[in-house]
């Protein structure tokens, strides 16, 4: 009896606040493991390499600091979070949210942004509150993701196509699209050609050859057609300048009661979207992989990792679902794998980054459109969309998310879905 009511205890104890990590290493870990994680963590470093650059260049900030953020960011998360497989780094669904804060707080703001973000992620672990984010309703999720989808989009066509623009690009998506049409006119097919051609090699591959790193060969390629024939398109190079060989020194945000109330909304705005990206991510691990996250560990994990990624520079994190499914893909068995991830990452700026400068951005820009197309579940649309009530509340959530802002959007699919829920049970009554 005795040792069944030592192991009952800790069980109670691992289950809320525990790291993965930790009991893994309780469990055992040996070189096979290692093996099998480097090679996960290798394979999905390989991914996150370029959309990493891309989602940073796409949010309004250098390049480098999209690496910073998977670096930093994604070694805290594995190191530190609730789940097995998780991969944190810069998200696609914080582009929207990143460009509009630097747009209006500048890069000092968008640092205290995320470190307050941070701040709160970290309370809501620690207050247990992970349970309550899986409780948004379905449709808001599905109709939130194809807002931010259909914005992202939006946001590449510039590049994508190589237009100039003869002022600032608004960031409201109707005039967005009434100066990019204006502009077609000044396109360049050179541009327009590798993004083309950048989207063609990741979707053929991943159809005829899923085992191969589509992003990553879709981006070199470009980048060696670019630089051979001499086109003229814009680079990381030449809109940039040079990508850093290492991480700079860390150093705490700018702070004043002024500058804190400013960006308060934005912070509020950035954990939301992080809590539910970071544990639907997880949760996808889970299915895939039998296992159980640890919410709360989870949500003080991201927190850590975003307070981390202020530090040295970086924008928002949170748990990335194609990247932790790559994880898993790869044989990833442990967080370690996802230590090793960030770990190579940092190898490639020590080593080679001065290539990143020959990158074209219309080649980022590709890839961009190809998450933004796997970001819109349309086969889930489509299911939701063949009953009134969820169809309301999806469509009520992707309308106000593109005409407003993602919280505004959240919360009126959420009131909607309660209003239905509460109608339909007075009627059951």
């Amino acid at each position: 009896m005795p040792q069944p009511m030592t192991h009952a205890a800790p069980t109670a104890s691992v289950d809320g606040y525990t790291p993965k990590l930790l009991t893994l290493f309780a469990e055992g870990y040996g070189f096979a493991d290692l093996r099998r994680d480097a090679a996960a963590g290798l394979t999905v470093a390989i991914v996150a390499l370029p959309l990493s650059m891309a989602i940073a260049v796409a949010s309004g900030v250098a390049p480098a600091q999209g690496l910073y953020t998977a670096i930093v960011g994604g070694f805290l998360v594995s190191a530190l979070g609730g789940s097995r497989f998780q991969i944190g780094g810069p998200a696609g669904a914080f582009i929207v949210l990143v460009s509009a804060t630097v747009a209006r707080h500048g890069l000092d703001g968008l640092i205290l942004t995320v470190f307050l973000s941070g701040l709160m992620l970290t309370v809501l672990g620690l207050l247990r509150l992970g349970r309550f984010i899986r409780l948004i309703p379905h449709p808001v999720i599905v109709g939130f993701t194809a807002g931010i989808a259909v914005t992202i989009f939006a946001s590449q066509l510039k590049d994508l196509l190589g237009l100039t623009l003869p002022g600032a690009e608004p960031g409201e998506l109707a005039p967005k699209l009434v100066v990019l049409t204006r502009a077609l006119p000044t396109i360049s097919w050179p541009a327009a050609g590798l993004a083309a051609g950048v989207v063609a090699v990741i979707l053929g591959l991943r159809r005829w050859r899923p085992t191969l790193p589509g992003l990553l060969f879709a981006v070199v390629g470009a980048s060696l057609l670019a630089a051979v024939l001499h086109l003229p398109v814009a680079t990381i190079g030449t809109r940039f300048g040079s990508v850093p060989s290492g991480l700079p020194f860390p150093a705490l945000p700018t702070f004043s009661a002024t500058k804190v109330l400013a960006v308060l909304p934005a912070a509020l705005s950035f954990t939301l979207l992080g809590g539910i990206e970071s544990l639907l991510s997880a949760m996808v691990a889970d299915g895939m992989t039998g296992r159980k996250h640890r919410s709360n560990m989870e949500l003080v994990a991201q927190g850590i990792a975003n307070i981390g990624s202020a530090l040295f520079g970086g924008i928002a994190v949170t748990g990335t679902i194609a990247r932790t499914a790559t994880n898993v893909r790869a044989g990833g068995k442990s967080p370690v794998a996802g230590m090793l991830h960030a770990a190579f990452i940092l190898a490639f700026m020590a080593l080679a980054a001065p290539l990143a400068s020959y990158i074209p951005l219309s080649a980022l820009a590709g890839v961009l459109a190809v998450v933004a197309w796997n970001m819109a579940e349309k086969d889930e649309i489509g299911v939701l969309l063949r009953d009134w009530r969820t169809a309301a509340v999806l469509l009520a959530t992707f309308g106000l998310t593109l005409a407003r802002d993602l919280t505004t959007g959240i919360a009126a699919g959420c009131l909607l879905a309660l209003a239905f829920s509460l109608a339909s049970k007075r009627r059951k009554a």
